[in-house]
């Protein structure tokens, strides 16, 4: 393939864009886990579960006897729209906790060198795309603006499933770009989503008509997979969908993208923050790229080539065509932990 910078896994230059920082650990003063987890999702079901504990109104706690972890975000969700009164109480005083944090955790984040200068910070993540998680966010938002932080808080455009995915346009090689699609794949700690993209530069160069053609799930959480059974999962569902692109007699480009948790190395390995993947992924001797790669199916007669970069960056870059009014951005992304990265764009 040609010289572009994209051909690398975890790129750090695509044209008219850098990535100046992802997975920054910052740590708690008393060094005890990382400032992020203060406003993850995980926070707030332990915040749902503090209030449950001891501010409920009424007579006893509305959500009687089942555990914080079992109550569904539809069933919160549906609470905040005319559920008990007493029960939205208890989700409306979380909500106000939980997006305290969050003000406060993008306060530590601004603090940053790699974050100086920022103006606009994208929430992504599974947690906002909830109404309790929605309204933290506003909230949060809200704090900042009457703290006169400077910054304004933006959710994803597109449905949060889909941003893992189109997050692959700006990264993927030129070569890759001239075709009418390319593969890409979303590794969380309870799913992995992979999908068909088309990034119809034709219609408009900035990425922003990009769109997800077919997409398929797998929730590995359920099932406990060790890492070549997870390995050899994805790798059919990518086959599945190079036989379907077959079948629309899609071009599609012999490339996979793939965003996964962790800080990724230039020579594809994860060096930590795979912890809540199935298997050891942090192995010295282990690359995903090569480990799935010897199951997939050839795409017109060629090996595809698979890339790797952190699931922040990728979901970041899903925005990138509505942050061209900003010259500093940057994302979080909200669900069982907090994810980040930061960016800067340049004139072309």
């Amino acid at each position: 393939m040609s010289r572009d910078l994209r051909n690398r896994h975890a790129a750090l230059h695509v044209p008219g864009l850098s990535i100046d920082s992802c997975n920054l650990p910052l740590r708690e003063p008393d060094g005890d886990g990382f400032i992020g987890d203060r406003a993850s999702q995980t926070a707030f079901r332990a915040l749902l579960d503090a209030r449950r504990r001891e501010h409920f109104t009424g007579d006893r706690d509305p959500f009687g006897r089942t555990p914080t972890d079992a109550i569904s975000k539809r069933e919160l969700d549906l609470v905040l729209v005319g559920g008990d009164a007493d029960a939205a109480h208890l989700v409306h005083a979380a909500i106000e906790d939980h997006a305290e944090r969050l003000a406060d955790v993008v306060r530590c984040f601004l603090a940053q060198p790699e974050w100086a200068g920022v103006k606009r910070i994208v929430i992504g993540g599974g947690f906002p795309g909830s109404r309790a998680g929605a309204l933290s966010v506003r909230r949060a938002a809200r704090l900042l603006k009457l703290s006169r932080a400077g910054v304004d808080l933006t959710p994803l455009r597109h449905d949060g499933d889909d941003a893992g995915l189109l997050g692959w346009v700006p990264l993927a090689p030129a070569t890759v770009l001239r075709r009418a699609a390319f593969l890409a794949v979303d590794i969380g700690g309870t799913n992995i989503r992979c999908g068909i993209i088309a990034p119809r530069l034709d219609q408009r160069d900035d990425g922003s008509r990009a769109t997800v053609l077919e997409r398929t799930q797998w929730r590995h959480a359920t099932e406990s997979p060790d890492r070549e059974d997870a390995m050899v999962r994805m790798a059919a569902m990518l086959n599945g969908l190079i036989a379907h692109a077959r079948t629309l007699d899609l071009d599609l480009a012999p490339f996979v993208g793939i965003a996964c948790p962790g800080q990724i190395l230039h020579d594809g390995r994860i060096a930590h923050g795979a912890q809540n993947l199935p298997g050891d992924w942090e192995a010295e001797d282990f690359r995903v790229a090569d480990a799935l790669g010897a199951f997939l199916d050839r795409i017109g007669g060629r090996a595809p080539v698979v890339r790797l970069h952190n699931d922040a960056v990728v979901q970041g870059l899903s925005e990138r065509p509505r942050m061209h009014a900003v010259a500093r951005w940057s994302v979080l992304t909200i669900g069982t932990g907090l994810g980040n990265a930061s960016y800067t764009n340049h004139p072309r």
